[in-house]
């Protein structure tokens, strides 16, 4: 049987257990609730994902050592376990990202299709390389594995919202929408 992380019972060494746990206003509490009120009480650890979503807008856009301890005491889980999914989604970061993060899928038919030309180009564009963010926090760029959308590739996601069969142009459009907050930067 797996160790389970409670402040009383910590995991073993290996695993790095936060000196802190994240905490959280009534409100997002009563929405975590709601979340796992879907599942039964045996399976709770099936919302990991949507409550990941729900951390991850509430700790500053990523998923921070706090919030992944709160996650694996609510859940009654062990740390690594939330870990492996949100290292496993391409959706959840787990560093700091710009408020508009930039990720260009690179997987086959957008590399076919000029996917390396548009990350370079946001490279330019942005001054950064992908893994980065601007100084400002303003952006962030990274390349992703297969955003499902082939048919429309080259394709670039920006919070939740996709921008297919980009071009140059359309790339210095769109960074430019973003400078002017006329694009959703994906907190919900």
């Amino acid at each position: 049987m797996s160790q389970q992380f409670t402040p009383n019972n910590p995991l073993p060494q290996e695993a790095k257990v936060p000196a802190q746990m994240a905490v959280f206003s009534p409100e997002v509490e009563a929405e975590i609730d709601g979340h796992l009120a879907k599942y039964p009480l045996e399976r709770k650890r099936s919302a990991i994902l949507p409550l990941m979503f729900i951390v991850q807008r509430e700790r500053g856009g990523y998923l921070d050592p706090p919030g992944v301890a709160y996650l694996a005491d609510r859940l009654g889980v062990r740390i690594t376990d939330i870990w492996e999914v949100a290292t496993f989604y391409s959706m959840i970061n787990t560093e700091p990202v710009g408020k508009y993060h930039l990720q260009v899928c690179r997987t086959l038919s957008c590399k076919i299709l000029g996917a390396g030309k548009i990350t370079a180009l946001c490279s330019e564009r942005l001054g950064i390389k992908p893994g980065e963010m601007t100084s400002d926090g303003m952006f962030s760029l990274s390349e992703v594995e297969c955003l499902g959308s082939c048919g429309t590739a080259p394709i670039m996601q920006i919070g939740f919202d996709y921008y297919e069969n980009l071009t140059p142009q359309k790339v210095d459009e769109l960074i430019e929408r973003c400078r002017s907050a006329q694009v959703s930067n994906g907190v919900r």
